[in-house]
């Protein structure tokens, strides 16, 4: 999430009033993300979060994100359901943008992962793959294996400013990772939400204090891909600890209760490895490619890309799915 596009009080109260949600309390900007411009509601309804589609988004693709969302929110899953105004529609235009508001979930996400928060994510991302099994859209995952090569070429001349050597490395590290990615159809494959990050999924306390997940959002990087792919996100953002060391702990927990609700194949333990190796370099891509060309003033976090070089090392020198946790 972030701010790249201001919205005004005058043009928020009259995009509003297309809706039955009551007059506007107040609202902020969301500085979280580097995707789009989002905003916190609060209205005579209730709390809403507002999302402003900005230039990475195609338009012509959010009837998918908003479908998905609303298809997943009927069979159970707890993520955010787009709030249709008085015409039926929940996608509209503000300052410029395609918009729309979705329902706010309670939560907080962990800002310090615990091995316990492990176990409901790895039953989560099961059960949301299991609620989008029969989705009938199809997106193909744009930040794939074919969007690495151009994505790189997009970082190539300023990459190496940001460390020396640098984008030989990921020359060498792509190449590795596509001779070695499964071949179409060789593993199960589905709707994902490719981006399952510790600042996407909420978690409350149960009576016994112990966490459950209350929510999963932003689902704007979802797609059709393999679903063992998004288990190796999820072990790249998830698993590793402050210092860079792999906490093999948490993967086991993560791992083992994914398996638990939607048991994996031998073919997808076996390719866990590239598959994280492939997570890795997407997000350093992805965060090299922000670091370099975020425009000035925009009210966003960058994160850092080297992060994901470590992460990259790590996992193209694992010794097998055992390694890993699985």
């Amino acid at each position: 999430m972030a701010v790249y596009t201001e919205v005004s009080d005058e043009a928020l109260r009259a995009f509003l009033a297309e809706y039955d949600l009551g007059e506007l309390r107040a609202y902020r900007g969301i500085a979280e993300g580097v995707e789009n411009s989002n905003y916190a509601l609060q209205t005579g309804a209730g709390d809403f979060i507002l999302t402003l589609y900005e230039k990475r988004v195609d338009p012509a693709e959010l009837p998918y994100f908003l479908g998905l969302m609303q298809h997943l929110a009927a069979r159970g899953l707890a993520c955010p359901q787009p709030v249709a105004a008085r015409d039926g529609q929940a996608l509209r235009i503000l300052a410029g943008r395609p918009a729309a508001i979705c329902t706010f979930l309670p939560g907080v996400w962990p800002r310090r992962v615990r091995p316990e928060h492990c176990a409901p994510l790895g039953e989560a991302l099961a059960k949301l793959h299991a609620a989008g099994a029969d989705f009938p859209g199809r997106r193909p995952n744009a930040l794939g294996p074919a969007g690495w090569a151009p994505l790189l070429e997009r970082c190539r001349a300023e990459g190496d400013g940001v460390q020396p050597g640098l984008v030989a490395q990921l020359d060498a590290a792509l190449a590795g990772i596509l001779a070695a990615w499964p071949a179409a159809g060789a593993l199960p494959a589905g709707q994902i939400h490719a981006d399952l990050f510790p600042d996407n999924v909420f978690f409350l306390m149960d009576a016994a204090g112990r966490p459950y997940v209350s929510g999963l959002i932003d689902f704007y990087f979802a797609c059709t891909d393999l679903l063992a792919y998004d288990l190796a996100v999820c072990l790249n953002a998830w698993c590793f600890e402050p210092d860079g060391a792999y906490n093999v702990t948490k993967a086991h927990a993560l791992i083992a209760a994914y398996h638990g609700r939607r048991p994996l194949v031998a073919a997808e333990r076996a390719a866990l490895p590239v598959l994280c190796r492939g997570a890795a370099l997407r997000f350093l891509l992805t965060r090299l490619f922000d670091w370099t060309s975020t425009p000035p003033g925009a009210l966003v976090t960058r994160k850092d890309p080297l992060e994901y070089l470590r992460k990259l090392r790590f996992f193209a020198a694992a010794a097998g799915p055992e390694a890993l946790g699985a």
